[in-house]
């Protein structure tokens, strides 16, 4: 047996080895998501008014048409979706209406802040840096935003320092320059996408269980 032949074999023996365990990941993305989405959820429906002027709003709001039905979708969607996603219930057909508020969210609400959720303040930690180096576009305007970010973060520091009890204010945290970007939602729905192509997990959701209970009928 050749030396490829013998890495080949022993590397699908490993892999193999590990197959009983593909509902891992699948496990963790849903533990990571469900949280969100159910208290994203819960927030809009215990202030389901707020969320519908916020939505209708053309000045301070989305400017959303049907806000009222746009705000109840939004809530009710990720509530229970995210209950869904805790028990591996409906997996798949569940991420495809969690995706399209995410969707909606960053087209509505996040696209025109860029990317970065958290406004980055320098340019050497920022992934623009490296994208800048390859003509990417609006990687240069990024990289000129991370240096006014961290111009305007020293000066409240400088002035909290000053006049605040900086170290109590600190306690929990440094502070940070909301930028607002798509970055988290993009990153839900990347996550949620691989849950549609995966399911809710071997061994660890409901699906997988309710599938072995009532199997796909045959051709």
């Amino acid at each position: 047996m050749s030396a490829i032949s013998s890495l080949s074999a022993l590397y699908y023996r490993t892999v193999n080895a590990f197959q009983h365990a593909d509902g891992l990941p699948a496990l963790l993305l849903r533990l990571y998501l469900a949280p969100i989405f159910i208290t994203a959820g819960l927030h809009k429906i215990n202030h389901i008014d707020d969320i519908i002027s916020w939505f209708a709003n053309p000045d301070w709001g989305l400017g959303l048409p049907a806000p009222e039905l746009m705000a109840y979708l939004a809530a009710y969607t990720e509530f229970f979706g995210g209950f869904a996603l805790l028990f591996g219930l409906a997996t798949r057909l569940v991420a495809i209406p969690l995706m399209v508020t995410m969707v909606v969210a960053a087209v509505t609400a996040h696209w025109d802040n860029g990317w970065f959720a958290i406004a980055s303040s320098s340019q050497e930690t920022s992934i623009a840096y490296v994208l800048e180096m390859v003509g990417f576009p609006g990687a240069k305007e990024s990289l000129e935003n991370s240096t006014e970010v961290a111009s305007r973060l020293g000066a409240a520091k400088g002035i909290l320092q000053e006049h605040g009890n900086y170290s109590w204010l600190t306690g929990k945290g440094g502070f940070v320059i909301l930028n607002n970007g798509i970055e988290f939602a993009a990153t839900y729905f990347i996550m949620l996408l691989s849950l549609f192509f995966t399911g809710g997990g071997r061994y660890v959701s409901a699906d997988h269980y309710l599938a072995k209970a009532f199997p796909e009928p045959k051709a």
